[in-house]
């Protein structure tokens, strides 16, 4: 039974975190499984294979699932923003790494300036947009 009352908006915020979430991690499909864990490899992401159809990728303490299941328009319509410190270096460090001529369907997107901040965009091979960027100081 639930130790908390649902109805009142004070605990709702505060529902969540009485548990003290360690991390998010998304599950993100592959259309080539093995091309996509090539790629994240190649862009830095640590691989913990999990098993035949599953990895985990991690960089610090960030990370994500990848499977091997596609669905076009779940793949098609899928977006992951990572927060960076140094933009620019890592838009220039991926430039330097010719994903787009070793990765048939990747795209490299230069960085765009946004009224919330800075970023620039990365196709996976199977499609997922990856948005690397960075906030306005307030």
């Amino acid at each position: 039974m639930c130790s908390i009352s649902l109805e009142d908006n004070t605990n709702k915020t505060n529902f969540i975190m009485k548990y003290h979430p360690l991390s998010i991690r998304p599950f993100l499909g592959a259309e080539d499984f093995e091309l996509s864990r090539n790629f994240y490899r190649y862009i830095g992401f640590q691989e913990v294979l999990l098993g035949a159809h599953l990895s985990l990728f991690k960089v610090g303490e960030f990370g994500f699932y990848l499977q091997h299941a596609y669905v076009k328009d779940w793949i098609e319509n899928t977006m992951v923003f990572m927060e960076v410190e140094n933009l620019d270096q890592l838009f220039e460090d991926y430039s330097l790494l010719d994903l787009q001529k070793k990765y048939k369907k990747v795209r490299l997107i230069p960085i765009r300036t946004q009224p919330w901040g800075r970023a620039f965009f990365l196709h996976d091979p199977s499609g997922i947009l990856w948005h690397f960027g960075v906030f306005n100081k307030q």
